[in-house]
């Protein structure tokens, strides 16, 4: 009887291993998602479409984009986090994920405990602009005419509240101590053409709308808000080289997974990520929209989005900022 009972274990503990083994040898064995929690047509939609296209090639399977906009992308954010845990339903988010933790009053996920990191695909710096009528050609000058000029320079414009750009012009008039109205603006692209025409003459903005037109000339980029300079605009300082360290401040777009998936697979999608990002044509086509490629680990992913949760919820809580 022992003899038969040891028999019918092992043979189940071998069942379990094998079914286990196959979860992730014969990934992905039917479509993919990749949920997208914005609208279409922005930074995190444009990198899934990219690295999407590149997963499809790479695993003969295809991977496809879904978008599910709305509360600052909560709503697709906890769609995600109670999808199946099996590989087949990939988030592409920006660190919104930690941010809306202290910005909004309460969230329907848990952003440590319900999802997973796998790779920070890519990230790019917000930028300090002006339009060409304001007489300020450094960060250094622009403080001096705020300080100088309250009655005129008392604002600055961003795409919305609570996004990457808006926490950095916050972090900015706190570190200076300047009394600043922020003006919201439903996304970069308005905010853009506000800015080209005057009507809001400075601004904290995400960079991919801003950049054609500070290479144009239209706009006038004072400064960019990551720790190196931007490829596309050479001439632009980072906002440490212009004299006002601390001030870094990035919107990264990366890829994470329901909670409970397979190790192996949650390290197989971040070997795959970590080649692609590495391609040429990606890393063109990612500096094309303003992005610079990363490819870092999932415990480095991790790590990451924690210290964001920590910074920003102190900058959060200081200016006061808060959505219901």
């Amino acid at each position: 009887m022992r003899a038969l009972i040891g028999l019918i274990v092992g043979a189940a503990v071998f069942a379990s291993g094998t079914s286990h083994a196959q979860t992730a040898g014969d990934y992905p064995n039917k479509p993919v998602r990749l949920l997208v929690p914005y609208a279409p047509g922005g930074p995190a939609d444009l990198i899934a479409r990219i690295i999407g296209q590149k997963f499809t090639e790479a695993f003969g399977k295809q991977f496809y984009v879904e978008t599910q906009p709305g509360g600052g992308g909560n709503i697709g954010t906890a769609a995600l986090a109670r999808a199946p845990a099996d590989g087949y339903s990939l988030l592409v988010n920006s660190q919104a994920l930690v941010i809306n933790a202290s910005l909004y009053k309460s969230l329907p996920y848990d952003p440590e405990k319900d999802l997973v990191a796998i790779t920070r695909i890519a990230t790019t710096p917000n930028v300090l602009i002006v339009n060409p009528s304001v007489p300020a050609k450094t960060v250094k000058e622009l403080v001096d005419l705020m300080r100088a000029n309250p009655d005129k320079y008392h604002s600055y414009a961003h795409p919305g509240l609570g996004t990457p750009a808006n926490l950095s012009g916050e972090l900015f008039k706190l570190s200076q101590k300047i009394s600043l109205t922020s003006i919201p603006f439903g996304g970069g692209g308005p905010l853009a053409q506000s800015v080209l025409a005057g009507h809001t003459p400075v601004s904290f903005a995400s960079l991919p709308p801003s950049v054609v037109h500070i290479q144009s000339g239209g706009i006038r980029g004072l400064a960019v808000t990551g720790e190196k300079r931007v490829e596309g605009l050479p001439n632009v300082p980072t906002m440490e080289e212009a004299g006002f360290p601390g001030q870094i401040g990035e919107t990264p777009i990366g890829i994470l997974a329901p909670a409970g998936t397979p190790k192996e697979i949650v390290d197989l999608l971040h070997r795959k990520a970590v080649e692609i990002v590495a391609m040429p044509d990606v890393k063109a086509k990612l500096a094309a929209i303003g992005f610079s490629p990363i490819g870092d680990t999932p415990a480095q992913f991790a790590a990451y989005l924690k210290a964001e949760n920590v910074k920003w919820a102190r900058v959060i809580r200081e200016a006061g900022l808060k959505i219901n």
